[in-house]
C-alpha cells in the first residue's frame, strides 16, 4: 500500500498540489501537516508513520516535505527502511524500494555524515585556536574571593539593604543569597 504524506508551512499556502500529486501516485491514504518543517510535532507525519506496514512505501511529493534536515531525513528514512517500508519522492524520483533509489539515498546518507564530521572539525579547531590564545570559553567561574568577602563583612554589619550591597560588590540578587547564605545557612530578608 502507498501511504501519502503532504505539507505545507503556514496556513496561506494550501496542500492541493501535493494531495493531488500523491492520489495521481496511487496513494490509498494522504496525511497532511500544516506546520513548519522545524517543528517536532507533525501530528499528520506521526499518523502517516503509524499506518505504514511492513511492505508499505511512504510516499511524499518532495523530500523537504518530509524532514526538517538531512540528517533527520535520513533518520525517518532509516526508520523506515528497519521497519520494512519503502519510501518514495515523486519530485526527486527517488524510490528506496530500487536499487538505484537505495543507492541515492545512501549518498545523502554519506553526506549528511560528511557534513556533520567538518563542522566537528570546524568546532574543534576553533575551540584549540581560541585556549591556544588563552581564552577557555565555558560558562564564568562564580564570584571572586573579594566580592565574597564583601558581600558577607556587609551583610554582618547589618547597615545595607541586600540592594545596595549587590550594587556595591556588583553581584546578582541570587549570588549574594549563594556566597552569604554558606555563613548562616538562613537567609538575610532586609
Amino acid at each position: 500500500m502507498l501511504v501519502g504524506y503532504a505539507r505545507v508551512s503556514t496556513i496561506d499556502q494550501n496542500l492541493h498540489l501535493q494531495t493531488d500529486a500523491l492520489q495521481a501516485a496511487g496513494c490509498e491514504h494522504v496525511f497532511t501537516d500544516t506546520v513548519s518543517g522545524a517543528r517536532v510535532e507533525r501530528p499528520g507525519l506521526v499518523a502517516a508513520l503509524r499506518e505504514c506496514r511492513a511492505g508499505d512505501i511512504l510516499v511524499v511529493w518532495k523530500l523537504d516535505r518530509l524532514g526538517r534536515s538531512l540528517p533527520h531525513l535520513v533518520e525517518t528514512v532509516h526508520t523506515l527502511s528497519t521497519r520494512g517500508v519503502g519510501f518514495k519522492s515523486l519530485q526527486e524520483q527517488i524510490d528506496t524500494t530500487t536499487s538505484s533509489g537505495k543507492l541515492i539515498f545512501h549518498l545523502f546518507a554519506s553526506l549528511a555524515e560528511f557534513e556533520r564530521d567538518l563542522i566537528r572539525e570546524r568546532t574543534n579547531a576553533g575551540l584549540t585556536a581560541a585556549r591556544a590564545r588563552g581564552r577557555k570559553g565555558g560558562r564564568p567561574k562564580g564570584v571572586d574571593q573579594k566580592k565574597q568577602k564583601a558581600a558577607q563583612a556587609l551583610k554582618k554589619e547589618g547597615r545595607h539593604s541586600i540592594r545596595e550591597i549587590c550594587d556595591i560588590v556588583g553581584i546578582s540578587r541570587n549570588t549574594y543569597y549563594k556566597y552569604t547564605q554558606l555563613d548562616d545557612q538562613t537567609p538575610s530578608r532586609k
